[in-house]
């Protein structure tokens, strides 16, 4: 499970980023749950947390879109190997 979860449904850009953003600077290493409603949240939290060096999985749940976010220690990107726009 992960370390923090955030849910940003119903929240207008840049909100879902933004919770996003100091969720996974709240951590040195681990993982981030966002649950996002639209197509342009999950694609600019996507865009933010890779800048911040996180591998990012997105998975559609319903109408929801539920990304994972995971940062490695010290702050170091990880390997995405089944990562989804």
């Amino acid at each position: 499970m992960a370390e923090k979860q955030v849910d940003a449904r119903g929240l207008s850009c840049p909100e879902p980023v933004l919770l996003s953003k100091r969720a996974i600077g709240a951590i040195e290493a681990g993982s981030v749950e966002v649950l996002v409603d639209t197509v342009t949240a999950k694609e600019n939290v996507t865009r933010m947390a890779r800048s911040q060096g996180c591998s990012v999985r997105a998975e559609q749940q319903g109408e929801d879109f539920l990304l994972t976010l995971v940062k490695g220690a010290g702050g170091q990107p990880v390997a995405e190997p089944n990562a989804t726009n």
